[in-house]
Parts: C-alpha cells; structure tokens; sequence
C-alpha cells in the first residue's frame, strides 16, 4: 500500500499529460533570453496579475529573494511578520546574499494589520535604518493557509504607499488563495510591486516559480541577481511547459484540495477540544496544536509514518498536514484511521 504523504504540498508528482507537454516543450537558451516556452510562460503569468514583466526562477526561495532586492536596497529594511517563510524558511538569504535588514512583527496567524505596521515604520534619519517595504504572504503557511482578505491588502496598499514604500507579496500559494476567496489573481497583483507565485506546490510542477514586476525596467536587473543567485537555466522550457499545463489544469482544482482539508479538520475536530478549528481551515493546510494533549511533534509523526502516513512537524507541539493533488478520498480515510485512535488516546 502506497504512502499518505501530508506533509507537503511540494511532493507532489507531475501528471502523465505533463510529463507529454514537458517532452514535448520548444526550448532554447533561457540565459540568452531565447527559450520560446519559458518566454510565453512569463508573458502568460505577468497577464494574469496585471503586470508587465515576469522572470521564471528555479525555487519560491530565490523568487523572493530576487523580489526584495528589487524593492529595497541593501542596508535598509524590509517589514514582515514573525512566522514569514521569508525569514523563517529561506536561511538568512536577505541578509546574506541581499545585505537587507528584516524586522518582523508577531501577527494573528501571519496576517499583519496596518495598526500594528505604522507605528513600526521608521523614515530616514540619524543613525536608523530606513524601512522601503512591506513583505506578506498569501496564504500563509506557518499561519495554517491563512487567507489576507482583499478589503486588509488593500489598507495595507494604501498605507505603504503613503509612505512611499514598496510592498511585496510572497505568493507561493496565492492560487488557493484566489480558488478560496474568489478574487481575482488581476485584483491580487493591482496591490503589489513585486509578487512570487509558486508552480510547484499545490499546481503540481517539478519546479519553478515566477517573479512577477510592476516595472518593465525591473526585468534585467531581476536576471542580473538571477544570475548571481546561480539561478540560471539553459533549455529549460521543458520545465516552463510544466507550468504552463498546470495553470491550464490545476488551478481551479485546488478546492478539491481544500474540501478535503476540511475534512480532516472537522474530523479530527471532534476527537479532541482545542486540537484544531475548522472554520480557521480556508485552503488546504491543517495546523494541529498538540498542546491539548500528552503527543509531541516528533512522536506522533513517528507513530504516522509506521503506519503508512507522513506528517509535518513543524514546531515541537504543533503537527501540518497538507492536502494535494496526490491526496484523494481515499488517503484521507486513512489518515484519519491513523491519526484518530493515537489522538483520542493521548
């Protein structure tokens, strides 16, 4: 019997018909600007969020990294919030490749507020360290697949700019965040300088990310940092089709994802008060608080995976689970024969 890998929704495997499009990809020499595919999957994801420029990159990490260094330069600061997988999943990148200084504040399930930034935000002066912009992501990872609402991007827009800052949205899942809210990805992109978008989570490519740019004249300098970043790619429009057949294919399927996330949460609900809430569960990540009973992390992970399912630990009392495209019906019934007896027994 095949695994019940919930741990991410990275592991994904591309699909049969996007194995055909990959062999079948037009390439030619990205660092020359001249791979037709990679070119037409750019034009194709800048459209969607109303931007001009798009550059394909290998990971959402470097996506990031490239972004920020866009918008703000080095020595000078960038906002987010405490469990940002900018500063808490990306191995200190800003301030070693970017010289960028990152100040976090501790948010509601990631989600920052303009009440909580503006008395943050510190101008040009003797001895400080100027803030050029603002980081959130959509959706939040560590924050359980939070959703931003539109009307709190919006106010957050409005403040930034008021300021003259620049802000950036650490996209990687901002698909689910458009199936789940109903926003328009257009709508989303209107707010942001710069935008990450990830291809190889929940929309089921190998790899890749796309930095989306507000400025035409953002692209070159974006290649130039790609390049330093060793993120390069020759022929690797065979793995830009990747992610031209999972926009074609993956997008809208993603509430799939989330329906079954809400299974399991409302499941595993009633097995024990304070576990997790269901009506915080908006897309496809399951965050489980196992303070609420005697397991730690690692010792529920281990009895999972002994029975044929992986989980996430992602703190030392707190458990992820992430439905995918790989995860169907049947796999969440057996990951709830798994983890409900070892829950309701500890």
């Amino acid at each position: 019997m095949s695994l019940v890998d919930l741990r991410s929704d990275t592991v994904t495997r591309p699909s049969a018909g996007m194995r055909q499009a990959m062999a079948t990809a037009d390439v030619g020499d990205d660092v020359y600007a001249e791979d037709p595919t990679i070119t037409a999957l750019e034009e194709q994801v800048a459209a969607l969020f109303g931007h001009p420029a798009a550059l394909f990159v290998p990971s959402g990490t470097m996506g990031n990294q490239i972004a920020m260094r866009l918008i703000c330069p080095p020595a000078d600061e960038v906002i987010c919030d405490a469990d940002a997988h900018v500063v808490s999943y990306e191995g200190g990148g800003a301030a070693q490749h970017g010289g960028l200084q990152t100040r976090t504040l501790v948010a509601d399930r990631g989600l920052l507020t303009v009440d909580a930034l503006e008395p943050q935000l510190r101008p040009e002066g003797y001895h400080t360290v100027p803030t050029r912009a603002v980081a959130v992501e959509q959706t939040h990872n560590r924050g359980g697949g939070a959703v931003y609402p539109l009307a709190l991007l919006k106010d957050i827009r409005a403040l930034t700019s008021s300021y003259g800052l620049r802000l950036h949205c650490d996209g990687a899942r901002i698909w689910n965040a458009h199936v789940a809210s109903g926003v328009p990805l257009g709508e989303y992109g209107a707010l942001f300088d710069t935008l990450s978008v990830c291809l190889s989570k929940g929309l089921g490519a190998p790899v890749g990310s796309v930095v989306v740019m507000s400025d035409a004249s953002m692209v070159e300098p974006a290649r130039a940092i790609r390049r330093r970043l060793g993120g390069g790619m020759r022929q690797a429009g065979i793995l830009a089709a990747a992610g031209i057949y999972a926009l074609a294919n993956n997008v809208d399927r993603l509430a799939e994802d989330h329906a079954r996330a809400r299974r399991l949460a409302t499941s595993l609900a009633g097995v024990r008060p304070g576990l997790v809430d269901p009506g915080l569960v908006e897309t496809n990540i399951v965050p489980l608080d196992l303070s609420v009973t005697d397991l730690d992390a690692a010792t529920l992970a281990a009895h999972c995976r002994a029975s044929g399912v992986l989980v996430s630990g992602v703190g030392p009392r707190r458990v992820r689970l992430v439905t995918h495209l790989d995860v169907d019906d049947a796999a969440i019934d057996r990951a709830l024969d798994v983890l409900r007896p070892v829950l309701a027994a500890s």
